[in-house]
């Protein structure tokens, strides 16, 4: 019996987490025990505890709860509590999921003790080095005994980075598909019965947007945050708005953009909610005519259930569906968001299988075993 912990801290890691944990209890019990450790990097309930419930994920074992602060700060805190519990307990193999300061804490504390790193959506780049994420993501890649890739623009990407010709020994890659897709075939029959959120709000479907927007860059910025909600005021006079506010995002536009948020609170037709649980979003996004997002996960899922989506920056590190014409990026642009939304409102797309086929985390899992086998 083989040990590995997974680490989580937000709330897309914890979601991909689950597919891992589904696997692991349901077929590969008598070959590896999990445990979870949670950084609490996202700490309100509606970004975090809420989804171990929704989706059937085991408690975490740990518990480090970091909370928020400058990222040295919170990636330091999360290295020290990570380097003590993988101390204590010994695991053979550290698992970490996509780009954000837990998983690169994760990845410094497992591979400082030599323990086997194992990244899930790995070889991800929007080749915009001021983003956290980025950073992140290529520091844990490169610390990573095996990458697991969802797609064949994120292996292209590794070897665009001489990964296999740089002669220098790097971890290996592995094409394995999208741990989301997985997780969107999966929950989305149980959505459909168990969510009411149409229903609550009075939607009819594809008669709404849905907007999102929570990443740092956007919201950081008082000038593109304010041209993002400008936007949103401006398509609320077309269709109607759903608009899941992260908390992070209210503050800021409460205590800084007072008067557009008193406009946007008032508008007849933004319906502004707290943080959807994830079977309420998905249903928000299969519903909806077009996305509007800066979230990369939910740019995946807008196409999974072959959704437009408005992508508000200027680069995407899923540049596939970009490509395949599913998404526009607009920045944020408020004349590009607007025509953004004309065209791919009458826009014929082609949804092609670009991210697996809905058995990335089998193969994952099978993967990690083997790995951990070979190091007897």
């Amino acid at each position: 019996m083989k040990k590995i912990i997974t680490i989580v801290g937000a709330r897309p890691q914890i979601i991909k987490a689950a597919a891992l944990s589904r696997i692991i209890r349901n077929e590969y019990s008598n070959q590896l025990q999990e445990d979870i450790l949670h950084t609490g990097q996202h700490y309100d309930e509606r970004m975090s505890s809420i989804f171990f419930e929704e989706m059937n994920i085991p408690a975490p074992t740990y518990q480090l709860h970091v909370g928020s602060g400058f990222h040295g700060e919170q990636t330091a805190k999360m290295l020290q509590g990570i380097e003590a519990i993988l101390l204590k307990e010994k695991y053979d193999g550290v698992v970490v999921y996509g780009d954000t300061n837990s998983t690169l804490a994760g990845a410094l504390a497992a591979a400082k003790l030599q323990i086997p790193i194992f990244h899930v959506e790995a070889g991800l780049r929007s080749y915009n080095f001021a983003m956290p994420e980025e950073q992140n993501r290529i520091l844990t890649d490169n610390l990573s005994t095996i990458l697991f890739c969802p797609t064949q623009t994120s292996i292209n990407n590794l070897r665009f980075e001489g990964w296999e010709t740089s002669g220098i020994k790097k971890g290996e890659i592995s094409l394995v598909g999208d741990v989301m897709f997985d997780n969107a075939l999966y929950y989305s029959k149980i959505a459909q019965q168990r969510s009411t959120i149409l229903k609550e709000l009075k939607l009819q479907p594809e008669k709404y947007i849905l907007f999102t927007i929570h990443r740092n860059l956007n919201t950081d910025n008082i000038s593109r945050l304010t041209n993002c909600l400008n936007s949103l005021l401006s398509l609320a006079e077309k269709t109607t708005i759903v608009f899941p506010i992260h908390p992070r995002t209210q503050h800021i536009a409460e205590e800084k953009l007072s008067t557009i948020w008193t406009k946007l609170s008032q508008h007849k037709n933004i319906i502004i909610i707290p943080p959807a649980s994830y079977f309420d979003i998905i249903q928000l996004e299969k519903n909806a005519s077009v996305i509007v997002t800066d979230s990369g996960g939910v740019q995946k899922e807008a196409y999974f259930f072959e959704r437009p989506c408005i992508i508000l920056r200027n680069e995407t590190e899923w540049i596939e569906i970009v490509r395949h014409h599913a998404a526009i990026l607009t920045d944020d642009n408020k004349e590009q968001i607007l025509k953004a939304y004309e065209t791919l409102q009458n826009k014929n797309i082609h949804y092609a299988p670009l991210f697996g086929d809905g058995n990335a985390t089998q193969k994952i899992v099978t993967q990690i075993i083997s790995t951990l086998e070979q190091k007897k």
